[in-house]
């Protein structure tokens, strides 16, 4: 598992985190507009932010009329390498599955 991945998995195991993701897999926000959603004061959702930027979920930019708005929206591609580790993982585990099937029917 890569340190990258280990970061994605760290800020989204937290559940205010994953909400913030969920809001904005349907449409990007303003910060303010995240942390009144979620009943957060704007610290706590600057907080949450800066996690989910550093993990690279989500990014930021700024409207052309206001350089102090941010509005935040999903990276795209952000969510590949844990795709692609949660398919590898249950391929392991079905393998692993199937054996013990073979086994114990082998036994029975």
């Amino acid at each position: 598992m890569s340190a990258a991945l280990d970061r994605k998995l760290a800020a989204l195991s937290d559940p205010q985190r994953r909400r913030a993701v969920d809001l904005l897999g349907a449409a990007p926000r303003r910060a303010g507009e995240l942390a009144a959603e979620l009943g957060l004061t704007a610290p706590a959702m600057s907080r949450h932010l800066r996690a989910l930027r550093e993990a690279e979920l989500v990014e930021e930019s700024h409207p052309p009329f206001d350089a102090r708005v941010r509005i935040y929206r999903l990276r795209r591609g952000a969510m590949d390498e844990l795709k692609a580790w949660l398919e590898q993982t249950e391929r392991g585990w079905a393998e692993q599955l199937a054996a013990f099937k073979a086994h114990v029917e082998a036994d029975g």
